[in-house]
């Protein structure tokens, strides 16, 4: 084995030890044994001079040094990855590992069956589908794409946008009634059920002739779970603003009700976030092709 190799090869073991805040398990991923992963780590802090983690009896930490050497030892992965692809020939050339963060219900939901249907077609690349709502830090999750679903703060980032995502106020046949409404003030004195990470006490509404109206409601329920969401509207808890791709069955069959059908929340952007390169690995880009794609045939995003 070739010292360049044998360089790439331990950056490659710090890099899964850091992702997985294990040795034992980075060492399960790599196929070693934990005492040939540690080896591995030590070396490297022995060629670099530097302590790169810090080891307790029940943690893993990465020190400053080691902060600093994973982006870059990312970087260097990733760029033996694209000059292996360089000199491969047809679909052999797909293959590597292909971690995606994406938001919890939309991934679950709708997006998985595009990760997997790509996965499928491309069986050497191997898949990680992590969900998480919450922003991260993309570093030091190690991801090669962040599907989010809002603005991303993270300058470092390229943010490609795949679509809008429709939202309405919906609210159950048992809240509601009989009753109609046609003007956002007419529903303000319903209880409402909010989405912590999106609306609050303040829920800007734009009418089908552009007109604005900010309402005011009276929270009666805060989640930061779309499901949870789902099910107080559900029983009706409350008035709850919810995209049109998760509630369309609810509507056909009648269980939730389209409050204002000439109003509608503010649309949120469904965005895929990865680090810049001159190059992308090729796996990379044909999944985001392939999400492009799979995104635009989910009936309310636009």
């Amino acid at each position: 084995m070739s010292k360049p190799l044998d360089r790439l090869t331990l950056l490659e073991s710090f890099v899964r030890i850091s992702d997985r805040g294990s040795i034992s398990a980075a060492a399960r991923d790599l196929g070693l044994s934990q005492a040939s992963a540690s080896r591995q780590l030590k070396e490297l802090e022995t060629r670099l001079g530097t302590r790169l983690i810090r080891r307790t009896t029940h943690s893993l930490a990465l020190t400053q040094s080691g902060q600093a050497l994973l982006r870059d030892a990312r970087e260097l992965l990733a760029g033996w990855e694209n000059l292996q692809e360089r000199h491969s020939e047809g679909d052999q050339a797909v293959r590597g590992p292909l971690k995606v963060v994406a938001p919890v219900a939309l991934g679950q939901l709708q997006l998985a069956d595009i990760a997997l249907d790509f996965q499928i077609l491309y069986p050497q690349v191997s898949l990680t589908w992590e969900l998480e709502d919450q922003p991260i830090r993309f570093a030091e999750v190690g991801c090669d794409c962040w599907i989010k679903v809002g603005p991303v703060l993270d300058d470092s980032l390229i943010v490609r946008k795949l679509g809008r995502v429709e939202r309405m106020l919906v609210a159950s046949p048992g809240l509601i009634g009989e009753r109609s409404f046609a003007k956002p003030d007419e529903v303000a004195g319903l209880p409402f059920a909010a989405l912590t990470a999106f609306e609050g006490a303040r829920i800007p509404l734009t009418s089908s002739r552009g007109r604005r109206h900010e309402l005011k409601p009276r929270v009666a329920i805060a989640t930061n779970n779309i499901f949870a969401l789902q099910r107080a509207a559900l029983k009706g808890a409350g008035v709850a603003v919810l995209p049109r791709w998760f509630v369309q069955k609810d509507l056909d069959e009648g269980r939730l009700l389209d409050l204002l059908p000439k109003w509608r929340a503010a649309r949120l952007t469904i965005n895929a976030a990865f680090l810049p390169a001159r190059r992308q690995p090729q796996r990379l880009s044909l999944f985001l092709a392939a999400l492009a794609r799979g995104v635009e045939s989910i009936a309310g995003i636009e």
